[in-house]
């Protein structure tokens, strides 16, 4: 199966966190995944979303990369900026990586000391027959 790669940009608005949550979520299902682990994508795409959103200026854009790949669903969100402190204290960044640390295959913040790079893969879970 070759892979699929879909773009979504979004104003870094949360009236399109929805957007960014309806799109993995049906790209998951797509791939084949139980509900719980749609649910999962769902929650890792919202959870990015504010992860980003933190670092984004409030006119800002955030882009959101999602590569269907043979029984995984991967997700680059961003990049944007890396300063020392987010734009906004709420919500606690912490918070929202432990989320993704938690729903997550893979999960990595990549920085290159000008900006961020959030990494997300879901793997489809084998069904065992029986």
């Amino acid at each position: 199966m070759s892979s699929d790669r879909i773009v979504l940009t979004v104003p870094a608005r949360s009236e399109y966190a929805k957007t960014a949550r309806m799109t993995a979520a049906e790209l998951a299902s797509r791939v084949g995944m139980s509900y719980d682990e749609v649910d999962d994508v769902r929650m890792a795409a919202e959870e990015a979303f504010v992860y980003a959103c933190a670092h984004v200026e409030p006119e800002g854009e955030i882009t959101f990369e999602f590569v269907i790949d043979a029984g995984a669903l991967k997700v680059v969100v961003g990049p944007f900026d890396d300063a020392d402190e987010p734009q906004s204290s709420e919500p606690d960044d912490r918070y929202a990586a432990f989320i993704l640390e938690s729903v997550c295959d893979e999960f990595e913040i990549a920085r290159d000391g000008v900006s961020c790079t959030l990494r997300l893969v879901k793997r489809l879970t084998p069904t065992v027959e029986g």
